[in-house]
């Protein structure tokens, strides 16, 4: 029997200076930030017999720093959807889904994947449950937003921001 005892450690790495503490990604909070529906060519949109409208979604991903010292970051997932019918705006949807995430024990390069490509992929079906939600509650056949690949959305980012400062 050996009277060894634990290291503690403070969650940071331990104490010690032996092996540090495992990458963590936590959600902390989900939460709708904002959220808008117009319907600016109704009601005579609904006497329409004919209805199939081009869908046109727009999609962004905004993060900040919530707290640095302890890995705390919001991201905000901005879906905007219009549906037109010839020149008639049938409806506009506009949602932000937002978290709260703990991101810790990363390397630089790694914490645009965590937060770029793991949290909005937490976070899209709240955000597609949210439009669908309202195109039905506006009087339209349910609207259901198609998975999306964050990852090459992210390279794609990447590659601009690098041809942009080639330029």
């Amino acid at each position: 029997m050996t009277d060894e005892q634990p290291v503690k450690t403070n969650g940071q790495g331990n104490d010690d200076g032996s092996q540090p503490a495992p990458p963590a990604f936590e959600l902390e909070k989900i939460y709708l930030k904002d959220v808008s529906f117009e319907s600016p060519a109704s009601p005579r949109i609904f006497l329409q017999k004919d209805y199939s409208p081009d869908i046109n979604i727009d999609l962004e991903i905004h993060r900040t720093v919530l707290d640095a010292a302890n890995g705390y970051h919001e991201v905000v997932l901005n879906i905007e959807v219009k549906a037109m019918v010839g020149d008639a705006a049938a409806f506009l949807i506009a949602v932000q889904q937002a978290g709260i995430f703990r991101v810790r024990n990363f390397t630089e390069d790694q914490m645009p994947i965590m937060l770029e490509v793991a949290a909005p992929n937490t976070l899209l079906p709240f955000a597609r449950e949210a439009i669908a939600d309202l195109s039905t509650r506006g009087g339209f056949p349910q609207l259901l937003i198609q998975p999306v690949n964050f990852e090459v959305l992210l390279k794609n980012k990447i590659r601009r921001e690098q041809t942009k400062a080639a330029g």
